[in-house]
């Protein structure tokens, strides 16, 4: 679980449960994060429903946000007047760089070799080639094209580092998918962190049962209530 504050964040909306109306619950959500972003003068930029916002303390005001969001209205395409219960996932990603990849020499097992193939009589009189393994991880990178071992050693080493970066990319976006997930669950509704609930004009966020009318203006961006009170209950619960 990532806990660090983080001057950018990755901010991903998704429709869960209910079809259409989840899809215009999403864009509600969308519009809400946006006017809350501007309000507190943080950059903004939106690609399709996912929003990467920088600014001050940008991570600590968005974490409580994350989870499942469910939505209670009666939907403008209902004949019949019945209510119906809708939800989004949102998904508050602290906005880290892939780590960079340092190679220890310890680690690495260096050997030379006899190179095999076309090449000339240099390369079968000579022990030129070279073959590097990673101890850690096992990946081999090896090299036997170029004319002398000192390059052939540089050629291996390249490889081996683009390998490792694959395997660490790889890693990396693993981290992410597994902190998205533990975050939005199933997208069903009864893993709701936050209810809006149109025809009693309320906010419940269920974490800390605590409930705010006026539900038009929260969505138009005023989550300031709400962030101080999950804030405050999250430090006590830590």
């Amino acid at each position: 679980m990532i806990e660090n504050m983080s001057e950018k964040v990755i901010l991903e909306i998704r429709a869960g449960t209910g079809g259409e109306e989840a899809k215009i619950f999403a864009q509600d959500l969308l519009r809400m994060y946006q006017r809350y972003a501007e309000k507190q003068k943080w950059s903004v930029k939106t690609e399709d429903f996912i929003l990467t916002i920088t600014g001050e303390d940008v991570y600590n005001q968005l974490k409580y946000e994350a989870g499942v969001h469910r939505v209670q209205r009666i939907p403008k395409t209902e004949k019949s007047g019945r209510l119906h219960t809708s939800t989004a996932t949102v998904a508050v990603l602290a906005g880290q760089t892939q780590p960079e990849i340092k190679i220890n020499p310890s680690d690495l097992k260096i050997e030379s070799f006899r190179g095999s193939g076309p090449g000339g009589q240099h390369r079968n009189v000579t022990d030129s080639a070279i073959r590097i393994t990673h101890l850690p991880t096992g990946i081999v990178a090896s090299s036997q094209n170029q004319k002398s071992q000192h390059q052939n050693k540089a050629m291996a080493l390249q490889v081996l580092e683009n390998r490792l970066k694959g395997l660490s990319a790889k890693k990396y976006q693993e981290s992410v998918i597994e902190e998205r997930r533990g975050q939005i669950g199933m997208a069903e509704r009864s893993e709701k962190v936050r209810t809006y609930n149109f025809p009693q004009n309320r906010v419940t966020d269920h974490r800390i049962n605590k409930s705010w009318q006026d539900l038009e203006r929260i969505l138009s961006g005023n989550l300031e209530k709400i962030t101080a009170s999950l804030k405050k209950g999250g430090e006590k619960n830590g």
